[in-house]
Protein backbone atom coordinates (compact mmCIF):
# COMPACT_ATOMS: atom_id res chain seq x y z
CA UNK A 1 0.00 0.00 0.00
CA UNK A 2 1.13 3.77 -0.79
CA UNK A 3 0.99 4.59 2.56
CA UNK A 4 2.55 2.10 4.23
CA UNK A 5 5.42 2.53 1.71
CA UNK A 6 5.59 6.54 2.78
CA UNK A 7 5.78 5.25 6.41
CA UNK A 8 8.68 3.04 5.26
CA UNK A 9 10.62 5.53 3.84
CA UNK A 10 9.91 8.11 6.18
CA UNK A 11 11.23 5.41 9.27
CA UNK A 12 13.75 5.18 6.99
CA UNK A 13 14.95 8.46 6.47
CA UNK A 14 14.92 9.45 9.86
CA UNK A 15 17.03 6.83 11.33
CA UNK A 16 19.85 7.92 8.56
CA UNK A 17 19.44 12.13 9.84
CA UNK A 18 19.93 9.82 13.27
CA UNK A 19 23.08 8.27 11.87
CA UNK A 20 24.66 11.00 10.33
CA UNK A 21 24.15 13.26 12.98
CA UNK A 22 26.17 10.71 15.51
CA UNK A 23 28.87 10.78 12.77
CA UNK A 24 29.05 14.17 12.91
CA UNK A 25 29.00 14.32 16.94
CA UNK A 26 31.64 11.12 16.69
CA UNK A 27 34.05 13.48 13.99
CA UNK A 28 33.18 16.89 15.72
CA UNK A 29 35.09 17.87 19.23
CA UNK A 30 33.29 16.47 22.26
CA UNK A 31 30.86 18.69 24.63
CA UNK A 32 33.46 19.28 27.18
CA UNK A 33 35.63 20.82 24.49
CA UNK A 34 33.02 23.00 23.04
CA UNK A 35 32.26 23.89 26.44
CA UNK A 36 35.91 24.88 27.19
CA UNK A 37 36.34 26.92 24.47
CA UNK A 38 33.37 29.18 25.48
CA UNK A 39 35.63 29.28 28.82
CA UNK A 40 33.15 26.47 30.88
CA UNK A 41 34.91 23.92 32.59
CA UNK A 42 32.38 21.36 33.93
CA UNK A 43 32.52 21.16 37.91
CA UNK A 44 29.79 18.27 38.20
CA UNK A 45 27.37 17.08 36.25
CA UNK A 46 24.56 14.00 35.42
CA UNK A 47 23.81 13.90 39.34
CA UNK A 48 22.04 10.83 40.11
CA UNK A 49 20.98 11.88 44.02
CA UNK A 50 17.43 12.12 43.67
CA UNK A 51 16.22 10.08 40.04
CA UNK A 52 14.08 7.77 39.49
CA UNK A 53 15.63 5.18 37.21
CA UNK A 54 15.36 1.35 37.01
CA UNK A 55 18.04 -1.26 36.29
CA UNK A 56 19.94 -1.32 32.98
CA UNK A 57 17.72 -4.24 31.41
CA UNK A 58 15.19 -2.31 31.91
CA UNK A 59 16.19 1.56 30.67
CA UNK A 60 14.59 1.14 27.53
CA UNK A 61 11.32 0.35 28.21
CA UNK A 62 10.92 2.91 31.10
CA UNK A 63 12.30 5.41 28.45
CA UNK A 64 9.63 4.40 26.19
CA UNK A 65 7.03 4.75 29.01
CA UNK A 66 8.15 8.27 29.79
CA UNK A 67 6.63 9.25 26.28
CA UNK A 68 3.79 9.37 27.80
CA UNK A 69 2.58 12.56 29.17
CA UNK A 70 -0.35 10.33 30.96
CA UNK A 71 2.81 8.12 32.56
CA UNK A 72 4.94 11.12 33.87
CA UNK A 73 1.95 12.77 35.25
CA UNK A 74 1.30 9.30 37.07
CA UNK A 75 4.93 9.30 38.38
CA UNK A 76 4.58 12.67 39.84
CA UNK A 77 1.63 11.58 41.93
CA UNK A 78 3.82 7.99 42.81
CA UNK A 79 6.85 10.87 43.98
CA UNK A 80 4.04 12.73 45.57
CA UNK A 81 2.58 9.92 47.68
CA UNK A 82 5.53 7.58 47.52
CA UNK A 83 5.30 6.18 51.36
CA UNK A 84 2.00 5.15 51.04
CA UNK A 85 -0.34 5.01 48.01
CA UNK A 86 -3.21 2.80 46.39
CA UNK A 87 -3.95 2.64 42.65
CA UNK A 88 -7.32 4.63 43.08
CA UNK A 89 -4.86 7.73 44.76
CA UNK A 90 -2.62 7.68 41.51
CA UNK A 91 -5.75 7.20 39.28
CA UNK A 92 -6.29 10.93 37.86
CA UNK A 93 -4.73 11.47 34.21
CA UNK A 94 -5.01 7.64 33.30
CA UNK A 95 -8.29 5.58 33.23
CA UNK A 96 -8.19 2.74 36.15
CA UNK A 97 -7.34 -0.14 33.72
CA UNK A 98 -3.85 2.04 32.02
CA UNK A 99 -3.49 3.01 35.65
CA UNK A 100 -3.16 -0.76 36.95
CA UNK A 101 -0.81 -1.49 33.77
CA UNK A 102 1.18 0.98 35.02
CA UNK A 103 1.94 0.46 38.48
CA UNK A 104 2.16 -3.55 37.71
CA UNK A 105 5.22 -2.19 35.16
CA UNK A 106 6.81 -0.37 38.30
CA UNK A 107 6.22 -3.33 40.48
CA UNK A 108 8.00 -5.73 37.83
CA UNK A 109 11.01 -3.36 36.80
CA UNK A 110 11.70 -2.91 40.77
CA UNK A 111 10.87 0.65 41.15
CA UNK A 112 7.62 0.06 43.22
CA UNK A 113 6.67 -2.33 46.29
CA UNK A 114 3.70 -4.06 47.34
CA UNK A 115 2.80 -2.56 50.76
CA UNK A 116 -0.49 -4.23 52.73
CA UNK A 117 -3.19 -3.04 50.38
CA UNK A 118 -1.53 -0.40 48.45
CA UNK A 119 2.17 0.10 47.42
CA UNK A 120 5.30 2.25 48.23
CA UNK A 121 8.21 3.77 46.15
CA UNK A 122 11.43 1.34 46.50
CA UNK A 123 13.37 4.18 46.93
CA UNK A 124 13.18 8.44 48.89
CA UNK A 125 12.59 10.71 45.82
CA UNK A 126 12.26 14.78 46.36
CA UNK A 127 10.39 15.38 43.24
CA UNK A 128 10.14 14.31 39.56
CA UNK A 129 12.89 17.51 37.86
CA UNK A 130 15.79 14.90 37.84
CA UNK A 131 14.06 12.01 36.26
CA UNK A 132 12.57 14.50 33.63
CA UNK A 133 15.87 15.82 32.83
CA UNK A 134 17.13 12.36 32.56
CA UNK A 135 14.29 11.56 29.63
CA UNK A 136 15.30 14.98 28.08
CA UNK A 137 18.56 14.37 27.71
CA UNK A 138 18.32 10.85 26.32
CA UNK A 139 15.81 12.05 23.85
CA UNK A 140 18.22 14.08 22.21
CA UNK A 141 20.26 11.40 22.51
CA UNK A 142 18.53 8.74 20.96
CA UNK A 143 16.46 10.25 18.83
CA UNK A 144 18.55 13.37 17.42
CA UNK A 145 22.19 11.37 17.58
CA UNK A 146 23.40 14.45 19.64
CA UNK A 147 25.70 14.72 22.91
CA UNK A 148 24.02 15.63 26.08
CA UNK A 149 24.90 16.22 29.98
CA UNK A 150 22.38 17.37 32.65
CA UNK A 151 22.73 18.79 35.86
CA UNK A 152 25.38 21.02 34.98
CA UNK A 153 27.28 22.90 36.94
CA UNK A 154 30.21 25.16 35.91
CA UNK A 155 32.87 27.50 38.61
CA UNK A 156 31.57 30.54 37.56
CA UNK A 157 30.75 33.23 40.20
CA UNK A 158 28.67 35.24 37.80
CA UNK A 159 25.87 33.24 36.57
CA UNK A 160 24.95 30.47 39.26
CA UNK A 161 22.59 27.43 39.24
CA UNK A 162 23.36 24.89 37.11
CA UNK A 163 21.95 23.99 33.47
CA UNK A 164 19.60 21.38 33.18
CA UNK A 165 20.22 19.95 29.91
CA UNK A 166 23.04 21.15 27.88
CA UNK A 167 23.20 18.73 24.04
CA UNK A 168 25.79 19.19 21.17
CA UNK A 169 24.95 19.03 17.87
CA UNK A 170 26.99 18.63 14.67
CA UNK A 171 29.26 20.99 17.29
CA UNK A 172 26.26 23.67 18.05
CA UNK A 173 25.00 23.98 21.68
CA UNK A 174 21.53 23.51 22.47
CA UNK A 175 20.80 24.26 26.58
CA UNK A 176 17.34 23.72 27.80
CA UNK A 177 16.00 24.77 30.84
CA UNK A 178 13.63 21.52 31.67
CA UNK A 179 10.31 22.74 33.91
CA UNK A 180 8.28 19.80 35.18
CA UNK A 181 6.18 22.29 37.30
CA UNK A 182 2.75 23.99 36.23
CA UNK A 183 2.92 27.15 34.92
CA UNK A 184 1.52 28.32 38.15
CA UNK A 185 4.36 27.37 39.95
CA UNK A 186 7.29 29.22 37.61
CA UNK A 187 7.96 32.93 38.25
CA UNK A 188 9.47 36.08 37.18
CA UNK A 189 13.20 34.86 38.73
CA UNK A 190 13.23 31.94 37.35
CA UNK A 191 12.65 33.66 33.21
CA UNK A 192 15.15 36.13 34.40
CA UNK A 193 17.65 33.20 35.38
CA UNK A 194 16.92 31.32 31.92
CA UNK A 195 17.81 34.31 29.93
CA UNK A 196 21.13 35.37 31.63
CA UNK A 197 22.31 31.76 31.24
CA UNK A 198 21.77 31.93 27.80
CA UNK A 199 24.21 35.19 27.67
CA UNK A 200 26.90 33.70 29.36
CA UNK A 201 26.80 30.28 27.77
CA UNK A 202 25.92 31.74 24.18
CA UNK A 203 24.84 28.48 22.99
CA UNK A 204 23.32 28.10 19.15
CA UNK A 205 19.93 27.15 20.32
CA UNK A 206 18.18 27.92 23.87
CA UNK A 207 14.73 26.26 24.72
CA UNK A 208 12.55 26.83 28.02
CA UNK A 209 10.50 23.28 28.21
CA UNK A 210 7.61 23.10 30.41
CA UNK A 211 6.11 19.50 30.93
CA UNK A 212 2.67 20.54 30.94
CA UNK A 213 -0.29 21.00 28.08
CA UNK A 214 -1.52 24.24 29.13
CA UNK A 215 -1.54 27.35 27.94
CA UNK A 216 1.31 28.91 27.62
CA UNK A 217 -0.15 32.20 25.96
CA UNK A 218 -1.74 33.15 29.37
CA UNK A 219 1.67 33.36 31.77
CA UNK A 220 4.64 32.17 30.25
CA UNK A 221 4.31 34.12 27.58
CA UNK A 222 4.02 37.31 29.29
CA UNK A 223 6.56 37.05 32.09
CA UNK A 224 9.25 36.14 28.97
CA UNK A 225 7.87 39.79 27.48
CA UNK A 226 7.81 41.39 30.58
CA UNK A 227 11.65 40.46 31.17
CA UNK A 228 12.15 40.95 27.81
CA UNK A 229 11.15 44.55 27.75
CA UNK A 230 13.32 45.18 31.34
CA UNK A 231 16.62 44.43 28.95
CA UNK A 232 15.92 45.66 26.03
CA UNK A 233 14.58 48.88 24.72
CA UNK A 234 13.43 47.97 21.50
CA UNK A 235 11.78 44.21 22.67
CA UNK A 236 11.96 41.39 20.53
CA UNK A 237 8.73 39.68 20.03
CA UNK A 238 7.88 36.43 20.94
CA UNK A 239 6.14 34.89 18.24
CA UNK A 240 4.12 31.58 18.38
CA UNK A 241 5.19 29.24 15.69
CA UNK A 242 2.02 26.87 16.15
CA UNK A 243 -0.26 25.66 19.00
CA UNK A 244 1.67 26.30 22.23
CA UNK A 245 5.06 26.95 20.50
CA UNK A 246 6.76 29.95 21.08
CA UNK A 247 9.91 31.60 19.57
CA UNK A 248 12.07 34.71 20.39
CA UNK A 249 14.26 35.40 16.96
CA UNK A 250 15.31 32.64 15.62
CA UNK A 251 17.11 30.92 18.02
CA UNK A 252 15.14 31.05 21.47
CA UNK A 253 12.39 28.60 21.78
CA UNK A 254 9.52 28.29 24.28
CA UNK A 255 7.70 24.86 24.41
CA UNK A 256 5.30 22.58 26.34
CA UNK A 257 3.84 18.94 25.98
CA UNK A 258 1.29 19.33 23.70
CA UNK A 259 0.96 16.65 21.07
CA UNK A 260 4.40 15.37 22.27
CA UNK A 261 7.96 16.33 23.50
CA UNK A 262 9.66 14.47 20.27
CA UNK A 263 7.24 16.08 17.97
CA UNK A 264 8.19 19.60 19.43
CA UNK A 265 11.59 19.43 19.87
CA UNK A 266 11.48 17.89 16.08
CA UNK A 267 9.74 21.18 14.87
CA UNK A 268 12.31 23.64 17.37
CA UNK A 269 15.27 22.02 15.30
CA UNK A 270 14.04 21.49 12.21
CA UNK A 271 12.83 25.22 12.20
CA UNK A 272 16.59 26.40 13.76
CA UNK A 273 18.39 24.44 11.30
CA UNK A 274 16.80 25.20 7.95
CA UNK A 275 17.08 29.01 8.59
CA UNK A 276 20.37 29.32 10.16
CA UNK A 277 22.86 28.81 6.45
CA UNK A 278 25.81 26.72 7.21
CA UNK A 279 26.92 25.48 11.08
CA UNK A 280 29.05 28.27 12.34
CA UNK A 281 27.74 30.97 9.30
CA UNK A 282 25.57 32.72 11.72
CA UNK A 283 26.43 34.26 14.86
CA UNK A 284 24.58 33.47 17.77
CA UNK A 285 21.72 36.62 18.68
CA UNK A 286 20.60 37.27 21.87
CA UNK A 287 17.39 39.20 21.93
Amino acid sequence: MPEDNNFDELSFLRGEIRRLRHTLNVLTPGIEVVLRRRGFRIYKKDPSDDLLLPAAEFVDEYYRLLQKYSFRLFLRDVIKDQDSFTAEKVTRYATSGVTDQYIECLVRIGLVEKQGSGYRLGLHIKSFGETLEWYFAELLKREFGAEAIRGAKFKRPMIGGDYDVIAKFDGSLLYTEVKSSPPKQIYDNEISAFLDRISDLRPEIAVFFMDTELRMKDKIVPMFEGELRKRHRRTPEVLRIEKELFQIRDNIFIINSKDSILRNIETVLSRYFRTRGEVGERPFVMP
